[in-house]
């Protein structure tokens, strides 16, 4: 069930209020139902227990409005049996059944409002942590504002390294949004490559995969390296010419998702003689997840593997990698 629905318990509370007008009328309707019912079984039998078709009504009465229309429910379902179902004079086996019914009830009642009283407080707790989450975004937007500013004065006289930082700054704050959009849960790995290749032509674009959901801290590191991996073909390779094209495809091998980036058709490519910041980038955001990246710059066009460890993968196991010479990026 997605976190916005409630379910149907939380929407019958919030239609009728604990101790409500609406929540007595409620329980009346299905006493009258209950009544019914149970005139229907006498006419196919009189053995039937008088007050069977009660409980169904005391349990949902008390559910929806709480201790008070519960016991209601329950002394209109017994006033109702004693004198619309039970002969008269009364017989010492009925005196039991009224105890049985008695005592039925009250289990049933403070069963009931115990669990709707549980359920209420995760209904609570469920709404006060969205409103914290929302209350956490709207706060790193503003710092995230406010950083973006600094920067842009204290850098104003070397515009690419402004430039750049801006851009990573910008790439996380559009993975918070799509985190902060799942309540905290994570981010799809399809949605943070589509929002990160969105500046660049979707025709010469390829991306498949699984849905697969990264945590948080994951998340904001996947988009940070695809972001690297966009700014360098949108410098050096596939997306800086007219016909180059990009192809993503990721899979998820148990708690491994690995992920290939392949361009092809753009300038010739060779590998870069000096590690830059995306290459360093690289290493340490990958360590943390017991990730490796493997990139092949072949004529063709870059060729970048990517395998990190999902939440729940034991430290310190790694899918084996063929044997070849492995490097990484270089970007800038």
């Amino acid at each position: 069930m997605h976190k916005s629905d409630d379910g149907y318990g939380f929407r019958w509370q919030r239609r009728f209020s604990p101790g409500s007008a609406d929540a007595y009328v409620f329980a009346t309707i299905l006493v009258v139902i209950a009544s019914l019912v149970r005139w229907g079984f006498g006419l196919v039998s009189q053995d039937i227990f008088v007050f069977a078709a009660f409980y169904p009504a005391v349990l949902f009465s008390t559910y929806v409005g709480g201790l008070r229309v519960g016991i209601f429910a329950a002394v209109l379902g017994a006033i109702t049996a004693w004198f619309a179902f039970i002969p008269h004079p009364i017989s010492s086996g009925h005196e039991i059944k009224v105890l049985a019914y008695v005592l039925a009830c009250g289990l049933i009642i403070w069963g009931a409002e115990l669990c709707r009283r549980l359920q209420k407080r995760v209904g609570d707790e469920e709404k006060f942590r969205k409103l914290a989450v929302e209350e956490l975004a709207h706060r790193l937007k503003n710092k995230v504002a406010t950083i973006q500013s600094i920067i842009s004065f204290q850098l104003r006289d070397e515009p690419e390294v402004r430039d750049a930082i801006l851009r990573r700054l910008t790439a996380l704050a559009a993975t918070d949004d799509l985190v902060m959009a799942a309540q905290g849960e994570g981010a799809n790995i399809g949605a943070i490559l589509a929002a990160e290749l969105k500046p660049y032509e979707a025709s010469r674009i390829a991306i498949s995969g699984p849905d697969c959901l990264l945590s948080p801290k994951l998340a904001l590191t996947m988009a940070l390296l695809i972001h690297e991996l966009a700014t360098n073909a949108a410098k050096y390779g596939a997306l800086s010419s007219a016909t180059g094209t990009l192809s993503i495809a990721w899979t998820r091998s148990g708690e491994r998702l690995n992920l290939e980036w392949r361009e092809s058709g753009g300038p010739p490519v060779t590998a870069p003689d000096h590690r830059g910041f995306g290459s360093r980038l690289f290493l340490r955001a990958l360590d943390q997840f017991n990730g490796k990246v493997e990139a092949d710059f072949a004529p063709s066009g870059l060729v970048c593997k990517l395998s990190v460890g999902l939440p729940g993968q034991a430290p310190g196991i790694v899918p084996d990698v063929a044997p070849k010479p492995t490097t990484v990026l270089a970007a800038d």
